[in-house]
């Protein structure tokens, strides 16, 4: 009888780490870009246990990855029936309809999970910023534009093409001279970015 209990016990704690090994492989497969293996087994973590929250996240972003915006609409929505206040879930809802042209939609999600990030410190608040930004210039906004870029580049100011956009953001704006300094700042990340380089020329002409 203790043999059995042991036994009973043991193949839990197997269980347990096969199930662990499997989320690790999924979130590493998504890492690496190998986008549809890690839908697979994600899917399958799902079929074997519906409430778990962590795979429909991970995989939201490998469906993202894949271009499969629609089925990572529902796939976040599904996940959000489980975890209403998911901050990962409500961001990559964002992401899925702003490339399904939901724009109007993805900017309520994207303003939805900057406002509960705790502390704004969130792993993907630049990245929410970014597609604000691009909303917004979409939207031909580009005064709010400016603000969702500037906030963008200053969570991650490593990343030349945000300040690329920021800088068509202020020059769209007739804000040359700022314009200026972001097509610059791109310049120095990344000297090979043309968009930035085109920009500066234009903004060149203006200030002349």
């Amino acid at each position: 009888m203790k043999k059995s209990l042991i036994a009973v016990i043991l193949s839990i704690f197997v269980l347990a780490g096969v199930s662990a090994q499997q989320k690790k492989d999924a979130l590493r497969l998504y890492y690496n870009g190998n986008y549809k293996e890690a839908i697979t087994v994600c899917e399958g973590e799902i079929k074997d246990n519906p409430n778990r929250v962590d795979s429909y996240v991970v995989l939201c972003w490998a469906l993202i990855g894949n271009r499969e915006y629609a089925r990572a609409e529902q796939r976040a929505y599904d996940g959000l029936k489980l975890s209403r206040y998911d901050i990962r879930l409500i961001e990559v809802l964002g992401e899925a309809k702003y490339y399904l042209g939901k724009l109007n939609e993805a900017l309520k999600q994207f303003q939805e999970y900057i406002s509960i990030a705790p502390d704004k410190t969130g792993a993907r608040v630049g990245t929410a910023y970014h597609y604000m930004g691009e909303i917004y210039i979409q939207q031909s906004k580009f005064q709010h534009a400016d603000i969702a870029l500037s906030a963008a580049v200053r969570k991650d100011p490593q990343k030349d093409a945000w300040w690329t956009r920021l800088g068509y953001a202020r020059e769209m704006a007739g804000n040359y001279a700022e314009a200026m300094q972001a097509y610059d700042t791109s310049l120095k990340l990344n000297a090979s970015n043309t968009d930035a380089s085109r920009g500066k020329e234009r903004v060149a002409e203006r200030i002349r």
